[in-house]
């Protein structure tokens, strides 16, 4: 799992430690994510599956792409669909993805680079992996998050923030046991790259066997920690967590996340994502790639997508 790495910890800022009257984010839920298939058959785990859509605002879903070895001829994306009312985070672990759209965006992800994509008012895009992972085969891991816009920035104008692996801000914990990958939000000292409508953090951190991470989080954002690989614990009561398992934590001022001493060879450490924003508190009517406030814009948003008001799928 390479994203970003980095030999020597001790050489980052460091996220201090829990202040005295801080409180622990007390962990609510616990899920294990279904694992179903996207697009033309890749595989995913749905990360949030039966957690309820008031406790993810202002998140709607997220999917871990594999982790999965690909033979040669086997990788597979997603053939052209439409989005309209919300953004896809597309953050790439493993392995590479292209992408293009109808306003004639397009661009390549690759081992810890992020495709933000504000859908708004409606687009049209496609995510495949390139021609030559395709005849060759090679490993393919990473996550894409849905995030809602606000009623009032819906039918804001599409656009990209292609955020390359070497913009993702970098601290480790006070003891030097993990690595903590910003991509969006402050946490700590560091602000990650993205430009969010909504306010939020995304944060990938890797602990080290036996450490323990304590991070600080915004008072307002909600928090959810998913496990990509590894085993360990959330909370400071030290709920058990593993591959594929989601954490919803309620109110306080920083998450603790902990690996255990043994981990199997595979996932030598612990690898989390830990996501959080500020509540919309927005009624959601969502249909298949559309996210509204009513039915009827749902509705409208079909007669626009069949009416070629989305773009045009390039020649």
């Amino acid at each position: 799992m390479p994203a970003v790495t980095v030999d020597d910890l001790t050489t980052l800022a460091r996220l201090s430690q829990p202040g005295l009257g801080d409180q622990p984010r007390p962990v609510l839920q616990v899920t294990t994510a279904p694992h179903g298939y996207e697009g033309d058959g890749f595989p995913v785990r749905r990360a949030f599956a039966g957690i309820d859509l008031s406790l993810l605002d202002p998140f709607i879903m997220m999917d871990q792409m594999g982790e999965v070895e690909y033979a040669p001829g086997e990788p597979k994306g997603t053939p052209w669909h439409p989005h309209r009312g919300f953004e896809t985070v597309t953050y790439m672990i493993d392995g590479v993805m292209e992408h293009q759209d109808s306003h004639g965006g397009g661009g390549k992800i690759t081992n810890g680079d992020t495709q933000w994509m504000t859908a708004g008012s409606g687009i049209l895009h496609i995510e495949t992996p390139p021609e030559w992972l395709v005849q060759a085969g090679g490993l393919f891991h990473g996550i894409q998050l849905w995030v809602n816009l606000p009623s009032d920035e819906k039918m804001v104008a599409p656009k990209y923030q292609d955020i390359r692996s070497s913009e993702v801000a970098l601290a480790t914990s006070y003891d030097a046991g993990s690595l903590v990958r910003v991509i969006a939000g402050t946490v700590g000292p560091q602000a990650g790259p993205g430009s969010t409508h909504t306010p939020m953090a995304l944060v990938h951190a890797t602990v080290e066997p036996g450490a323990r991470l304590d991070l600080p989080w915004n008072k307002d954002f909600n928090a959810l920690v998913y496990v990509l690989n590894g085993d360990g614990t959330v909370g400071t009561t030290s709920s058990p967590v593993h591959t594929g398992q989601a954490a919803v934590l309620g109110a306080g001022d920083y998450v603790t996340v902990a690996a255990d001493g043994a981990q199997e060879s595979r996932s030598p450490k612990l690898d989390v994502i830990v996501v959080g924003g500020k509540p919309i508190g927005q009624a959601i009517a969502w249909a298949g790639p559309f996210v509204m406030n009513t039915k009827n814009e749902v509705l409208q948003a079909y007669e626009d997508f069949q009416k070629g008001n989305f773009g045009h799928i390039p020649g």
